[in-house]
């Protein structure tokens, strides 16, 4: 069950640095973002958010759990932001299966973490 967390913990960190790339470059592997300075801070923001999760649930610590299950559910209410305003363009088959895979990922991290909250001490 440790090794579960271990995994996801790694998943988090490592979508959350992409995510913080793509806020700087507007641009991964075919997905694309809006160029302006809000779209640059947020999405770095969102992807530092979800980074920090991660590290969060690497400690093992019950209270680390619940922050990164609160970071993840802000890392959701982030992304839908972005789409809302614009700022996350849905023109490309791309940047949709994007949004809603990344958001699909960080809401099943935060359920597996719910779940596996016993191990948390």
């Amino acid at each position: 069950m440790i090794r579960g967390i271990l995994i996801v913990s790694l998943l988090m960190i490592l979508f959350g640095m992409v995510e913080i790339v793509t806020g700087f470059t507007h641009n991964f592997v075919g997905i694309s973002t809006s160029t302006t300075a809000i779209m640059t801070y947020s999405g770095a923001t969102i992807g530092a958010i979800y980074s920090v999760a991660g590290f969060l649930t690497l400690t093992m610590r019950r209270w680390a759990a619940n922050a990164a299950i609160v970071l993840l559910v802000a890392d959701v209410i982030g992304r839908i932001a972005l789409v809302a305003t614009g700022l996350y363009p849905l023109n490309s088959t791309e940047n949709l299966v994007g949004i809603i895979g990344g958001t699909s990922l960080a809401v099943v991290f935060a359920v597996y973490i719910w779940l596996r909250r016993a191990v948390f001490r």
